[in-house]
This record gives structure tokens, C-alpha cells and sequence, in this order.
């Protein structure tokens, strides 16, 4: 769908309206994508982070947090038990941690996709040979947001990072032909409604295949740690709207929504959403990986998690999807 910028900044502060907005995104990703919900298995394998952007509890100078690394074993493992759940797709998740070569995270990739799963990675920035390296072991996916397409206020929030080089990332791992996940952050500081919709015609302009936005969540660990966080209401409009825009991508209900507000998850399904990625990570280390505080189903087994689910997104007339969920443009998903 064409929408004009100022279109969006209109649906985006017009909250008197937005159950209206929901309920159009929510017909319209019933039209294009079914009433499957596909369920990631993701995996938090690493909280050392190389980066100190402001926003998040695991960057680089919070000595607050205990850091920890899993074994390429524990990894397999842990994909192995979500995998016997029932989950048709492993997100592997960390911060930007160079303590694993290019050889250690092939092999985690060959021994999971074995499992007849597919694969996204979730690992930041890295050398256009090592993407094509994971693509060639059978990685199918690879998540990576943009965050925010304001260069100033990117910098601001990124230092030593570069706004041009994370947009050159996602154009690599466009071109090797991975599904493409990327995203934003709703309620910055110093972030504009008009800043919003530029973020969500950039996400159209680039063709994802995924839409990952969330909220904003000030950590006290942090140079934002005073900062109000953003609300589940703007952040589901953004999501509404990239649903618009994007009518057959997968567009996840994520946590971050659900920790701002109980029910926050179901509330995105029913405003464009068609994908959860519940937390499948052990239990000793899932609370290290606190990007941001207070994080929903923290201490929920992962059994009881998927059971929780399912019986949730029943209630709303949905069923989890069956299928690995792929992004299959203009066709219905099962």
C-alpha cells in the first residue's frame, strides 16, 4: 500500500482513532498472510556485546551485569529441546561478541539445521564474507534493526557506530539472499513522529521480509536510564502501519510489548501481527540478557511457555502455524 508521509505521522498521532487502525491491519494481514502464528524459538547465546549504544543493558560498560558465553554444544542443545517442542524455527540471538569464529558458529548452524528448522541469526554487524559463510551453512534468516533512519540521532544513541555501515550490512545480507528482518525502536528520546514514518517508508523501501518494531524501555543501567520509555499504543500503531505498507510480511508481537503492558503480545495480534518468538534460552542465563529491565515470561519454563501460547492465541480465533512461516510474497499462509 502507498501511504504519503504525512499520512503516517497522521495515523501515528491520532490515537483517539487507533483502534480503527488496528482493526484495518488486522483484516488486511488476515488477507495476506492467514491466521497462522509462527512461533521462534529464540536463543539468547551471548551477552558480551563490542557496542555501547545507550539504550541497551548489555552494552559494553555495564559492569552490572554478569556476562556469559554458551558453548557451540549448549547452543545445539538448547535448539535441540525447543525443537522437540515443537518450534519450526531457531533464532540464535547475542550481542555483537567476537569471541566466536566464523569455523564455531558454521558448525552450530549445520548441526541445527539437521533438525529440519529453519534459521534466523540475530548477531549484528559482521564482514560480508562471514554472512556469506552462514548462508552457505544453511542460516535462512538474519535479523537486524536499523533502529532509527535519523543519522543524527543515531550517532547520538551509537558512538563509534556508523549509520552508513549498519545500512550497508543489511544491503549485504540482502544481496545473498537471506530472508531480511530489520526494525525500530518507538519512543526514543528526541524522536519525532516524523522520524517514525520516515523509519517505516525506509523499512518499505528496502523490501524486509520481517518487521520487528518495539518500544523503547529505559534501563538503569544506561546514559538513558532517566528517560521516559515509549508506549504500547505508539509502538502498535508504528506496527499497524508497517502492516499498510507491507501487507504480506511477517511482523512479530514482541516482547517488549508484552512487558510494557500484560496482554501487550495478544494486542499486537489483533493489530497486524502474525509471529511470537518466546524465549527458549536456559533459565541460569536467560536474566543476564536484560537489554531492557523487568523483561515478561522471564522465569516461564519454556514448555509451560509454548503451552501459554497456544492457549492464548486459541482465545483470539488464531492457531500456531505448523509451517517453518517463511516470508512467501502474495500467497496466503497456512
Amino acid at each position: 500500500m502507498k501511504l504519503t508521509k504525512q499520512k503516517i505521522v497522521e495515523l501515528l498521532e491520532n490515537s483517539d482513532n487507533q483502534d480503527d487502525l488496528f482493526h484495518r491491519a488486522d483484516l488486511i494481514r488476515k488477507k495476506n498472510v492467514g491466521d497462522s502464528v509462527f512461533l521462534r524459538g529464540l536463543i539468547e547465546f551471548s551477552n558480551f556485546c563490542r557496542n555501547s549504544c545507550f539504550y541497551c543493558g548489555i552494552r559494553r560498560e555495564n559492569a552490572q551485569i554478569k556476562r556469559y558465553r554458551l558453548t557451540p554444544d549448549e547452543i545445539i542443545s538448547l535448539a535441540r529441546g525447543a525443537v522437540q517442542l515443537g518450534f519450526k524455527t531457531i533464532v540464535l540471538q547475542s550481542g555483537e561478541d567476537v569471541g566466536y569464529s566464523c569455523d564455531d558458529l558454521c558448525r552450530v548452524i549445520e548441526e541445527i539445521k539437521k533438525m529440519d528448522v529453519a534459521l534466523t541469526l540475530s548477531i549484528g554487524e559482521r564482514e560480508y564474507e562471514e554472512y556469506a559463510a552462514f548462508k552457505n551453512c544453511g542460516a535462512d534468516r538474519y535479523l537486524m534493526r536499523i533502529e532509527t533512519t535519523d543519522k543524527k540521532l543515531y550517532h547520538q544513541l551509537h558512538p563509534k557506530m556508523s549509520w552508513q555501515h549498519r545500512y550497508e550490512c543489511l544491503m549485504m545480507i540482502k544481496e545473498l539472499g537471506y530472508e531480511l528482518g530489520s526494525g525500530i525502536l518507538v519512543g526514543l528520546p528526541n524522536q519525532s513522529l516524523e522520524s517514525i514514518a520516515d523509519d517505516l517508508l525506509f523499512l518499505q523501501k528496502i523490501g524486509i521480509d520481517m518487521a520487528g518494531i518495539g518500544p523503547f524501555i529505559a534501563h538503569p543501567n544506561t546514559p538513558l536510564k532517566n528517560c521516559l520509555s515509549g508506549t504500547l499504543d505508539l509502538s502498535l500503531r508504528a506496527m499497524s502501519v508497517i502492516r499498510l505498507l507491507m501487507p504480506d510480511i511477517n511482523i512479530p508481537a514482541t516482547t517488549a510489548m508484552e512487558t510494557l503492558e500484560k496482554k501487550g503480545r495478544i494486542r499486537a495480534l489483533k493489530a497486524g501481527a502474525n509471529v511470537v518468538m518466546p524465549n527458549v534460552t536456559d533459565s541460569l542465563h536467560r536474566s543476564f540478557y536484560e537489554l531492557y529491565p523487568n523483561k515478561a515470561c522471564l522465569n516461564d519454563g519454556v514448555a509451560h511457555c509454548y503451552a501459554c501460547l497456544n492457549l492464548q492465541i486459541q482465545s483470539i480465533g488464531r492457531k500456531i502455524g505448523t509451517g517453518y512461516g517463511s516470508h512467501v510474497k502474495n500467497s496466503v499462509k497456512k
